[in-house]
């Protein structure tokens, strides 16, 4: 299911009381809108009697057909009314994340009599679901053509996405320790493992950067299996690689190609461990072995991982979870990037600088061209280090992090504005109020470290929280 729409559980309720085709009428109107949004739902059509829960009799039926059909999420839209204990049976044997809803009920006939009370029987449901203990999400009594019920799918389908990642299980792969001086990254890994099903994967750096210079040395881009963080390489050595990169970029402080192929090599043996080991994401120790083997910096090659998994440097593990969460409500649409917080801007109040090195290329500005040059900030002779100003667009901003078996995923939206230009991959970002962002970020447990992404999604983020034991949202500006 990584990166596609979760398949649904349809499960339609009514009730002997009402019109049963008035019922029949409203479940088939929702079925045509699901696929016309494309949702991959399985119903329980030919399976009991007009598709429709309508006893508690019909728990055993329906729950024994959606395991089988391997669904990720149940919809119970109450139809006419709701049987509210097979409603709350049938959610808690699932333990599925769970999502209520009923179409709006129309005027009362001439005579007084009332074909529905949705609304009314939304209520009794939803009382049960809270007696048993099962979350779920609501989206408000409307019309089956109202915005507001496509949006509302929409959202619980990306929170679906994100919640099965910390309930399903993330595999992390961890290339070296972690940098000594960073006492932000350290984490805990038996309560990830253990809490939210977190798996990290030592990857030993001597043997990384054997690797390294084994594919060196063959001198062939690597041809990955066609996978969801596979590529097949346009050249067939990394000489020709190179030779298109200096059309493509500005390369500065490489007097020869050596160190570039080296690069190349870092990126080959970085995706072919994923591959290899089946991982959603990959941290790695970015300075300074790797750089001192490579001859250069090699965030070119760490952008080129970006592009295609969940990534972060200087082992920030909980950075990678970030990442994967937030591809995961954009439903791997597109990457995300572990940029960071790192100074307001000098004129706007609400905006702040987002900034880091290894943005994937997709990323860039169309106005401005990549260039691989020198460390501003650290004195060194060697080149590598990636420049480039992000695109403009509405930023979708979080953060998973924990202290003292607390965990918290901060999340919040804004918007680029113009700002000055400063060196590697950074965009200016304005939120509605940046002041109480920095205060929810500083009483943490937090980092400056943040998972970005185009688009807005704190919402599904947000939601996603409800089905992870443990996890509690924190809305950045308190919206």
């Amino acid at each position: 299911m990584t990166g596609s729409i979760p398949r649904m559980g349809l499960c339609p309720i009514g009730k002997f009381v009402f019109s049963n085709e008035d019922a029949i009428r409203d479940k088939q109107l929702l079925q045509t809108k699901l696929r016309e949004w494309g949702v991959d739902f399985v119903d329980l059509e030919g399976v009991l009697e007009d598709g429709l829960v309508k006893d508690q009799r019909h728990v055993e039926v329906a729950v024994e057909h959606f395991r089988r059909a391997g669904i990720d999420c149940l919809f119970m839209p109450h139809c006419n009314f709701g049987t509210e204990g097979a409603v709350g049976m049938i959610a808690r044997k699932l333990g599925v994340p769970t999502l209520l809803w009923g179409p709006r009920d129309e005027a009362p006939l001439p005579d007084g009599r009332r074909l529905r009370d949705t609304l009314c029987g939304l209520f009794a449901s939803s009382k049960v679901l809270h007696k048993l203990g099962v979350p779920f999400t609501y989206v408000e009594n409307c019309r089956v053509d109202d915005e507001q019920l496509r949006k509302g799918v929409d959202t619980f389908l990306r929170a679906v996405s994100v919640a099965d990642a910390l309930r399903n299980g993330i595999r992390i792969g961890v290339i070296g320790q972690r940098i000594d001086f960073f006492w932000t990254t350290i984490i805990n890994e038996t309560e990830l493992l253990d809490r939210f099903h977190v798996e990290l994967l030592p990857l030993d750096m001597v043997d990384f950067l054997n690797g390294l210079r084994e594919r060196r040395k063959r001198g062939t881009p690597y041809q990955f299996p066609t996978s969801e963080i596979g590529m097949v390489s346009l050249f067939s050595s990394y000489e020709a690689e190179v030779a298109d990169l200096r059309q493509r970029c500005k390369v500065e402080g490489f007097d020869t190609d050596g160190p570039l192929m080296n690069v190349l090599a870092a990126r080959d043996e970085m995706l072919a461990l994923a591959e290899a080991h089946a991982l959603d994401g990959l941290a790695l120790q970015s300075f300074m072995s790797v750089v001192d083997a490579a001859g250069a910096y090699c965030t070119y090659a760490e952008s080129c991982v970006c592009e295609r998994l969940p990534y972060g440097a200087e082992t920030d593990v909980h950075g990678v979870i970030s990442d994967l969460l937030l591809r995961r409500a954009m439903l791997g649409s597109a990457p995300a990037y572990v940029a960071e917080f790192t100074t307001r801007h000098p004129e706007n109040d609400n905006a702040v600088l987002l900034w880091h090195a290894a943005a994937p290329l997709s990323m860039c500005d169309p106005d401005d061209t990549p260039t691989i040059g020198h460390h501003w900030i650290l004195p060194s002779p060697l080149s590598g280090m990636l420049h480039f100003k992000l695109r403009e667009g509405p930023i979708t901003i979080a953060r998973f992090d924990g202290d003292h078996g607390e965990y918290r995923l901060a999340v919040g939206e804004g918007h680029t504005v113009p700002g000055p230009r400063t060196l590697n991959n950074y965009v200016w970002m304005e939120v509605g109020d940046w002041p109480a962002w920095e205060r929810a970020l500083m009483q943490g447990p937090f980092i400056h470290h943040c998972a970005m992404g185009y688009g807005h999604f704190a919402e599904a983020l947000t939601e996603a929280c409800k089905y992870v034991p443990g996890l509690e949202a924190v809305r950045l500006g308190g919206r």
